[in-house]
């Protein structure tokens, strides 16, 4: 139970709050808010005058349903207690965070449990397998205060918890490769239910996400059960052009058992090793990527998901749903900028950095270099190196997308963050646009500074907010922003100040475009 958990984050109120516009229909909240769901009632708290609830169950304990599909909760009696963040889910790397298979629960951050507000909800970026809901930047309280909006934030199963594709060997196991998809429908499906009783409008839901958050989202798009469920799409930095095919997931499923010391005949035994054995597995080798540990993410497995996300168009099903397609400028700084020797590599090893498993197309690297070299005569080896990895390995869906929106007569709204967020050295690198979409400069994890920064944020969250309240997001702190086209592919590049521009990196793209695309993880 959530009541249960011992607290991690304190409360605490960002700077400047009090500047922020604030809706006179926020009335003055109780002492100890009381909300009521379908399940029973919650007991949240005040958080700088904003209604927070913390680890309210969407969902049943995974842990006796491993690998199947999630059950809603029990009804409850009495009154739960919500104000501290529920289990993340189960996960390789740092324990900072209480995590079990009990993880499914959402926190919600309301100015008033009576009114109609329009309602976003964020999905958490980390692949498909880490990270939570929980996490300081996510916080809903200066969108709320800002924009008069209800924020929720949400936790579900993860990497082979969420995503194993388990269906050749145990049968019974048939929705095991889309459990964590599965897990984000129960959620939405919560909010359909419930977010009325927490001063939400069921019917004005915006989901968005960063990354991973970003690629569920896509996914959530061309997956039926999610028809209807929200009203808006935001991905940053996060697209899913197609999904894992079950020949390479039932690939990854082996090689998973084989890690753990299992034959495929014994792949039942899985439903019941202790959680954390099945963690010590992920650390295998991928045997279709051929690097990193193995990925589990969406399947075609023709239940669930039933066509790739945005693979060889953009859905029909979502194509009424306004979305915006957002990507940082330097977005591999953020993953390989940890090395050292990337910022002092010469001509001559670029080639061999340039790899595959770097840039995630097979292309010539000496035609690579020889391009961006014509293009920007002053980039280094490391700039090369940073721009080619970007260009090719995390816009190129983001850009596939757009196009295919286009296609469709939908056109989405597309943004470049140029912003450099995270100092010189990583500069506008990935994730480095959460903090300005929750406008949380002042949290842990915030790496942006100064008053440039405010303004970045400033214009940020509130195209996001109005996004969520028309589906459009054109507001007062921004320049006009068109849908993007295949004419001219206007693209919002959000920096201080931010520009509408036609095609930016077109040369980069055309570059690219000459190889086919595939979506790392399928």
């Amino acid at each position: 139970m959530a009541a249960e958990l011992t607290r991690r984050n304190a409360m605490a109120g960002g700077a400047g709050l009090a500047s922020l516009a604030w809706s006179a229909r926020a009335a003055q909240p109780q002492a100890s808010p009381v909300a009521t769901t379908a399940h029973g009632r919650v007991r949240g708290y005040i958080d700088d005058g904003v209604l927070a609830f913390r680890g309210v169950r969407y969902g049943a304990d995974t842990g006796p349903r491993r690998f199947q599909p999630p059950a809603p909760p029990a009804p409850w009696k009495g009154v739960l207690e919500a104000t501290d963040y529920g289990a993340a889910a189960p996960q390789r790397g740092r324990a900072d965070e209480l995590r079990s298979e009990d993880c499914l629960f959402l926190n919600v951050w309301t100015p008033a449990l009576t009114g109609a507000r329009p309602v976003m909800v964020y999905i958490h970026g980390g692949a498909y397998s880490s990270g939570s809901g929980s996490a300081p930047l996510y916080d809903g309280v200066r969108l709320c205060k800002r924009g008069d909006v209800v924020v929720v934030t949400v936790n579900h199963r993860l990497n082979a918890f969420g995503y194993a594709y388990l269906a050749r060997l145990v049968p019974e196991l048939a929705d095991s490769g889309n459990a964590g998809q599965l897990d984000l429908i129960l959620a939405l499906q919560w909010v359909r239910a419930n977010i009325a009783g927490f001063g939400g409008d069921p019917g004005k839901v915006m989901v968005f996400g960063q990354s991973g958050g970003g690629a569920k989202i896509a996914t959530l798009m061309a997956t039926p059960a999610a028809a209807g469920l929200f009203h808006r799409a935001a991905t940053m930095s996060g697209q899913q052009v197609t999904a894992s095919g079950p020949g390479n997931a039932h690939r990854r499923t082996l090689a998973w058992l084989d890690a753990l010391k299992l034959r495929p005949e014994q792949a039942g035994e899985l439903a019941t090793l202790p959680a954390e054995r099945l963690i010590e597995g992920l650390a295998a080798e991928d045997p279709v990527l051929g690097f990193g540990g193995l990925y589990f993410g969406p399947v075609l497995d023709e239940r669930s998901l039933k066509r790739h996300p945005f693979y060889p168009d953009a859905p029909a099903q979502s194509a009424a749903i306004p979305m915006m397609i957002g990507n940082t400028h330097d977005e591999t700084r953020a993953f390989l900028g940890g090395d050292p020797t990337n910022f002092t590599i010469g001509w001559d090893g670029l080639p061999a950095k340039l790899t595959q498993a770097n840039m995630r197309v097979d292309i010539d690297p000496a035609t690579v270099i020889a391009e961006y070299r014509r293009l920007y005569p002053a980039y280094s080896p490391s700039d090369v190196l940073f721009a080619a990895t970007t260009a090719a390995r995390s816009w190129r869906a983001a850009i596939i997308e757009a196009e295919e929106r286009a296609k469709a007569g939908t056109p989405a709204f597309v943004y470049q963050f140029d912003y450099p967020a995270n100092g010189e050295r990583l500069r506008a690198g990935h994730a480095s646009d959460i903090q300005m979409v929750f406008d949380n400069l002042a949290k842990p994890g915030a790496t942006a500074k100064g008053p440039d920064a405010q303004a970045m944020a400033d214009q940020m969250s509130e195209a996001f907010l109005a996004f969520a309240k028309t589906g459009d997001p054109n507001c007062a702190a921004i320049p006009k922003w068109e849908p993007y086209d295949l004419k001219r592919r206007q693209t919002l590049v959000f920096n201080t100040p931010s520009a509408l521009a036609d095609d930016p990196r077109g040369a980069e793209r055309k570059l690219f475009e000459k190889v086919p695309f595939v979506q790392a993880g399928t």
